[in-house]
Formats: C-alpha cells, structure tokens, sequence
C-alpha cells in the first residue's frame, strides 16, 4: 500500500474540504464522473465495466467527514496499545493461526515471512477478516477524487480500482473496504492490490475480501517486497537505564546490539541482548515510558502503514498470539 489505511497517518490533515462539497453541485460531480469515464475508457476499461460500477455512484460527505480523524494523531503509544493491543484480540490470533497453520507454513515456505507478523498485520486491519468496513469502495474513492484536498491521489486510486473490476477479481457490490477506500481483510489501497495482491488459492482471482490464502499471501507478499529479511525479527520490547540519553533513541539512531548492552539496555524479560545486529532505540512515549529495540524489518511493516504506533503494534498482537 500507499498500504490501505496508511494514508490514514498522512493524509488526514488535508483530504476534507467539506464547504467545497456544500458548495458543489450535483452537475458538478455528473461532469466528474464524465471524465473518469472518458479516462477509463482510453485505457481500455471495457465499457460494460463502468457502466456497472459507477452507474449508481453518488458523493458521500461522510467519507469526507471521517477521514479527519486519526487516532495515531490523539492518542498517546500507552492509549494506542491498551486499545489494540489486547488480551482479546491475541486470543482471536491464536485461535486464527490453529485454524490456518498449514496455510500460515505454506505462505512462510513461499514469501520468507514468518507467521507472528502476517497474523498481527492481519489481526490489526481487520480482526483476523471479522472487519473489513461496508463503504462501497468506489464510491467512497469517487467522492475523494471529486471532493478532498488530494484529487489527484484518488483519482489515481478510482482509476485503479475500476482496472481492478475490469479484471474480474470482485464485483462492484463486493468491493467493499474502508471509508478510505483501503480493500478487504489485509485493507490494500486499489494502487496496491495492483502491486501486491496475489491469487494463491489459484481460482483465477485475487480475492482478499473472503478467500483467506490470498489474504495471508498479499500481507506477505507485500512485505517480502518491501524489503523483509527472512529469518529475523521485527524488533524487541526493552527496558533502559535511568537517565539514558533521550538523543539515543530514533528510528535514525542505529547502534549494535553490543553497543546497547553497554548503555544498560536489556529485553523487558530481564534476560540480555544476544547477537550483533544494529538496532534503533524507540522510546514512543518519550522518556519513562514504554522502550523498544527495533530492526531492519521494522521498516518493512513501517511499508504497510508508516506509523511507529502501528509497527509496534503490528509485532506484539503477532508475538502475544504466538507466544
């Protein structure tokens, strides 16, 4: 994706104009959609296509509306991960994977993505497939390429989207996502599911709404392609010396881990850190709060959303679920 709701942490500061919506009027958006229809067209969409998807499609100020609020943006890392990272939510995962651990191995096998991250990716966008979000993706991505701050964004999206019912993948009542217009159970942007969306049920479609292999084998395959390094680990929760030097930690700040060792920095199970990997120091609440290590696929999930928040909690749902 962008990764399916992350533009949630880039855009939400600028996509709503919502007085330009009032002020618009219904022509308006028939003579936009006149245009995505003439663009569909001179790429080779099949007129059929558009004709069933954007038919009925009306602007829909709710999707403006929401898309100002971002709870990455209000809340602090304590907040975020009472919410998310729960007691439930792991239970859910670790019923998920004794549901699916032939499929999880068979994805492992193939993309080189350990199971605890697809299943916190998975467990995070969409509870493990029970939330997937009922907003008509087109019209959700219509109204944004029409109405928001970011025309151009979305209309790259809605473009992208009518190639994808072109294709045959889904119908245009089953492409249903996010207000945001991020898709199915792993929540891909349409721009995404282009890129990363794989058939590995091989039934001929890339099904991330119902079919669960490809739901499992488009996270994985999205972060093989964003640079996961197979056989190691997102990161680990840490403890710190008192008066540690906030300047040490950040993503940019990268040390060996023999270098923390020598800074008192130990894993929050008291055992010390083993091996020579470089590692960053995040401190996502600051000085006192809450300390973790972090490694080189960090950034791979960072891909998927570019939230530390939503990193960190990518890897403890996917850890809990599993431990």
């Amino acid at each position: 994706m962008i990764s399916r709701r992350s533009l949630l942490s880039s855009l939400s500061l600028a996509l709503a104009l919502p007085a330009a919506f009032a002020r618009a009027a219904p022509d308006d958006f028939a003579g936009f959609l006149a245009g995505v229809r003439a663009e569909a067209r001179r790429s080779g969409i099949a007129a059929a296509t558009l004709d069933r998807a954007l038919d009925n499609v009306r602007p829909n100020q709710t999707v403006l509306d929401k898309l100002n609020h971002a709870p990455e943006f209000t809340m602090t890392w304590a907040q975020y991960r009472a919410m998310l990272v729960t007691d439930k939510r792991s239970g859910e995962g670790r019923a998920a994977y004794r549901r699916n651990a032939a499929l999880f191995r068979a994805v492992a096998d193939r993309y080189g993505v350990a199971p605890p991250v697809v299943l916190g990716i998975w467990g995070l966008e969409s509870s493990y497939g029970a939330k997937t979000g009922d907003y008509r993706v087109v019209d959700s991505l219509a109204t944004l390429a029409w109405g928001s701050g970011r025309r151009p964004f979305f209309r790259s999206e809605l473009m992208a989207a009518l190639r994808i019912l072109d294709h045959g993948d889904v119908a245009p009542e089953r492409m249903t996502g996010s207000y945001a217009g991020a898709m199915g159970q792993p929540q891909f942007m349409p721009t995404s599911f282009l890129r990363f969306a794989v058939d590995f049920q091989g039934d001929g479609r890339r099904d991330i709404w119902t079919s669960t292999p490809d739901v499992l084998a488009s996270i994985a395959n999205y972060l093989a392609r964003n640079h996961w390094a197979p056989g190691e680990t997102w990161g680990t929760e840490v403890t710190v010396q008192p008066g540690l030097d906030p300047a040490l930690a950040g993503r940019d700040e990268r040390r060996s881990l023999a270098e923390w060792r020598e800074f008192g920095v130990r894993r929050v199970d008291g055992r010390p850190l083993a091996g020579e990997e470089e590692a960053a120091l995040l401190l996502p609440d600051g000085a006192g709060g809450e300390a973790f290590l972090v490694f080189a696929n960090f950034a791979a999930i960072r891909r998927y959303n570019p939230s530390d928040f939503y990193a960190l909690a990518v890897g403890l749902i996917g850890g809990d679920a599993l431990a």
